[in-house]
């Protein structure tokens, strides 16, 4: 049982890096943010004086000293920099999308079955105000059986920003980035669909990586729409979702990645909250019910994390639910090429294993 304090190292001090988990990370009990990898000390000891850092990224994975290496580096990283952490002897966060391709997965899955070490993918859009409340509505009944349901995370940025997300390298693009959040989500709720059907375009003057993403994950009689754009304004709900005994709609995003921009630390007075309730319309009553909705918490993920390392508490998100996502995000870049509905390239094995996973959480029973 873990008593001392997990030493973290985070490797990568970009956006993701410094805005999500170096707070994230250190407003969690349990957990010591020891050790940043990052080419740029300067901006780092400008946030955090004092800390140490490390420009070699083989040296930060591999440090004696510390216990989990979190990976919040370019996507193409990812797999190469987790499977060194995991052949040290480390536990292992990664940022999402977990790897580039379904093959690296399997890899990673592998190598922390070998090693007996947590391998864990940072899906903190699991405790999105939103999602929480439609996962309430869901265990309620409330929309009875659900036939369609629609997700749409979109942003506003139409001007090409010279970052490696929207560039032209591996792992670039909306669907490696929203992509991931939006399948993982649809995963949770429903588990694993039998075809999937994308389509991916570049739309914005200059861009040199797809920005906008269509993908219908096919259940049968239900249909589960995931759309992402970075050229939609507003005016669009970001659920809504339709039952045999009604509809619920949400509007607006979960304020947890504003509030960290701003500087707020989790935690604080207001973390979490969202003032915009859903609407529920209950079947063909003409009732019309606003539904409030939690605090978002994504603590909650690290809190998981050093309580699955320190006490054997379950993995929050699991290789092979982060192999299941991989596995809709590279069937649906494959529709979009070729222009048919594909399935998912798993083995009954890692099918079984992931709607367990799924299942031994409480998710939805399918």
């Amino acid at each position: 049982m873990q008593t001392a304090p997990l030493r973290i190292a985070l490797i990568g001090y970009g956006y993701v890096g410094k805005t999500f988990h170096a707070p994230l990370i250190r407003a969690t009990p349990g957990l010591e943010l020891s050790l940043i990898g990052s080419s740029d000390a300067a901006k780092v000891q400008r946030d955090l004086p004092g800390m140490r850092v490390e420009a070699n990224m083989a040296a930060a994975v591999s440090a004696s000293d510390i216990d989990l290496v979190v990976i919040a580096s370019p996507n193409d990283t990812h797999a190469p920099l987790a499977a060194a952490a995991l052949r040290a002897g480390k536990h292992v966060v990664v940022d999402k999308p977990f790897t580039l391709d379904l093959a690296q997965a399997r890899e990673l899955a592998g190598l922390a079955r070998d090693t007996g070490k947590l391998l864990s993918v940072f899906q903190n859009r699991r405790w999105d105000s939103d999602f929480l409340a439609l996962q309430a509505l869901l265990r309620q009944g409330r929309l009875g059986e659900v036939v369609h349901f629609e997700s749409q995370f979109d942003r506003f940025r139409p001007v090409v920003q010279a970052r490696w997300r929207e560039g032209d390298g591996p792992g670039a693009g909306i669907w490696y980035d929203l992509g991931p959040h939006l399948v993982d989500q649809a995963l949770t709720l429903f588990g694993l669909p039998q075809r999937v059907s994308g389509h991916i375009a570049s739309q914005r003057q200059g861009t040199c990586s797809p920005d906008w993403a269509h993908v219908v994950l096919d259940y049968g009689r239900r249909q589960a729409v995931l759309h992402a754009s970075v050229l939609v304004a507003g005016g669009v709900p970001r659920f809504a979702v339709h039952g045999t005994a009604g509809s619920w709609i949400k509007y607006g995003l979960d304020q947890q990645e504003a509030q960290l921009k701003a500087g707020m630390q989790p935690g604080a007075p207001g973390w979490g909250q969202d003032a915009e309730p859903a609407t529920l319309y209950v079947g063909d009553t003409g009732v019309i019910e606003p539904i409030a909705v939690p605090a978002g918490d994504y603590g909650r993920y690290y809190a998981a994390v050093r309580d699955a390392i320190g006490h054997g508490a379950a993995n929050p998100v699991t290789p092979m639910q982060a192999l299941a996502v991989m596995a809709v995000i590279e069937a649906a870049m494959a529709s979009a090429t070729s222009g048919q509905a594909q399935p998912l390239a798993l083995s009954e094995a890692e099918r079984r294993e992931a709607t367990a996973d799924w299942q031994a959480q409480g998710a939805i029973p399918r």
